[in-house]
């Protein structure tokens, strides 16, 4: 009989169970984003980013806005609005831009520079305070992904070489946020992806048009490669990526877009490309800098231990 002094062990290895559950979900949007360089590549019309930005973001925010049937609130009209620009609006076309202009692995090593942005912003905005480890293995993690990705035929182009660093910041900026605001009541993550989506959508409408109007030509394999984006890359992705960010400590999150880079090289690899022995490397490098951050985070590891689930704040955390 188990007397009210007494701690069940069961909790804990629930959380855990939990946690590990969470993690593998959310890692599934930046390991369905590491498949848009090989698509805008191989599929899509070349020249158009705010194009392919509009058909990745707007068609997939309005069926998450009919599928909920969940309109904003109050202060939720702009949040929503500001969140869509900087993880949609701003995005989009600076990640296809990147794709164009610069070989994959080099906008892929940008991508991976996020963490680390995420990690900055959090002290400034969130009051979070990273451990040493936290620092290591995030500059370790973005080593590896450029041993992975980069290579001496890798060339730089000065305005792709911007778009990838606007993008990453811009989602950067959207994680810290997103995590800051959290959700309003009754509004879920596909809620949330619906949301965002449909304000990025509707940012890069005008500007599509005004700049870059409709490609000539639309193939059965570049309505495929809008498709994918849309559906997997987009809408699905977004409700993964936010579910997870409201539950997992955003030290836990951040770090998991190194699938991103990841899994392009993977792609990459399949489409013909060997990695030689350093990029084999810095393939093992990266996941274990992913890895370490996951499970020997001692935020996490603190809430585990009193049983509460990462995404669970205090009164007084709330406040702050």
């Amino acid at each position: 009989m188990q007397t009210l002094t007494e701690r069940s062990p069961g909790p804990a290895r629930t959380m855990t169970a939990q946690q590990a559950a969470t993690v593998a979900l959310t890692a599934l949007a930046p390991a369905s984003w590491g498949t848009t360089y090989a698509v805008t590549t191989e599929l899509l019309p070349s020249g158009h980013p705010l194009f392919a930005g509009l058909m990745r973001a707007l068609p997939a925010g309005l069926a998450g806005l009919a599928l909920t049937r969940v309109l904003p609130r109050g202060d939720w009209w702009w949040k929503a609005a500001v969140l869509g620009v900087l993880n949609i609006g701003a995005l989009f076309p600076l990640l296809f831009l990147a794709a164009e202009r610069l070989p994959g692995g080099v906008a892929a090593t940008l991508g991976a520079a996020q963490p680390l942005l995420v990690t900055g912003l959090a002290i400034a905005v969130l009051g979070d305070r990273p451990t040493a480890w936290r620092w290591t293995w995030g500059v370790l993690g973005v080593l590896g992904v450029g041993l992975v990705v980069l290579g001496p035929q890798a060339r730089l182009d000065a305005a792709g070489v911007l778009a990838g660093l606007g993008g990453t910041s811009a989602m950067a900026g959207g994680v810290v946020l997103t995590k800051r605001w959290g959700r309003p009541p009754g509004a879920g993550p596909l809620t949330l992806a619906g949301w965002q989506l449909t304000a990025g959508g509707l940012l890069l409408l005008p500007l599509t048009l005004a700049v870059e109007g409709v490609p000539q030509r639309i193939d059965a394999g570049a309505v495929a490669g809008y498709l994918w984006l849309g559906s997997m890359g987009g809408l699905i992705a977004y409700t993964l990526w936010f579910r997870g960010i409201g539950r997992l400590p955003v030290g836990a999150s951040a770090p998991l877009v190194l699938l991103s880079p990841l899994v392009a090289a993977v792609v990459g690899s399949a489409l013909g490309e060997r990695l030689s022995a350093p990029q084999t490397a810095g393939f093992v490098l990266a996941l274990a800098a992913l890895l370490a951050v996951q499970f020997n985070s001692p935020d996490l590891r603190a809430r585990l231990a009193r049983g509460r689930p990462a995404g669970h704040r205090t009164r007084k955390e709330r406040i702050r």
